[in-house]
């Protein structure tokens, strides 16, 4: 019923969390979730991490440091969040923050190598989301069967290559290409924004749904919380993809 590949808005989500019954004094749609008050909590949490990674920048040098330390708690609250199912909003604001520092250390280390990079990648992330959201309200894509079934092989594969990426790194081998700055590896990146890009669709998909079954509003922050797991990914691999472009375009 609702479905997502996103790891925080998992089929279960809705589930996890218990469908009160509003006190007799309160209006019962105030207590329904809405994509009203979803966008409204995306966009507190969006302007937390982009507060925070700018004033992570800003302590220069030490911003590697601060990358590291919010890339270790951000996924620590991320697997609370995920597997506990929680709503709640200090937890999911206080993932954003390690999120900001985490982003905002990993854009300062891009900018000492190509400047303007930042805020090039922030324009087309956000460009992404609105196209994506206007091309799903529009009903010009639906979340279908087929889709799924080739969203869900093609995240399969590409988190097998970065697993491997990953043990490789360790272990003192590279998966080819995929990490260079070559039309492959260019290509690969483009391919992986376009899959990222299609998350988006499921997750609206996950969201709508949510809406429409009269999930509780505590919710909103747990739909936005998914929405930001999605956008950070997105965000990373557009930073990748302008950096090969730009080795590229200098040889």
């Amino acid at each position: 019923m609702y479905r997502s590949r996103n790891p925080a808005l998992s089929d279960s989500t809705f589930d996890k969390s218990a469908y009160k019954e509003a006190p007799w004094w309160d209006d019962q749609e105030s207590n329904l979730m809405s994509m009203e008050g979803t966008t409204e909590k995306t966009g507190i949490l969006l302007v937390i991490i982009a507060t925070t990674a700018i004033g992570t920048a800003m302590f220069m040098p030490e911003a590697g440091v601060m990358a590291l330390i919010g890339a270790i708690a951000g996924f620590i609250l991320a697997m609370i969040i995920i597997f506990s199912g929680s709503t709640n909003p200090v937890l999911i604001c206080t993932y954003s923050i390690c999120q900001g520092l985490f982003l905002g250390g990993v854009t300062w280390f891009y900018e000492q190598y190509f400047p303007g990079i930042g805020i090039l990648a922030v324009v087309l992330t956000l460009g992404i989301l609105g196209a994506m959201l206007t091309i799903y309200r529009a009903g010009l894509i639906s979340w279908s069967k087929n889709l799924q079934i080739a969203v869900y092989s093609s995240l399969l594969a590409i988190f097998t290559i970065y697993l491997v990426s990953f043990i490789g790194f360790f272990l003192g081998f590279k998966v080819p290409y995929i990490h260079e700055a070559s039309p492959l590896g260019i290509v690969f990146s483009i391919f992986v924004i376009g899959i990222a890009s299609l998350c988006l669709v499921a997750d609206f998909d996950f969201i709508e749904r949510g809406v429409e079954r009269g999930a509780p509003k505590q919710l909103e922050w747990r739909a936005a919380f998914g929405l930001m797991v999605t956008l950070i990914w997105l965000y990373l691999e557009i930073l990748e993809l302008l950096a090969k472009l730009a080795i590229y375009s200098k040889r």
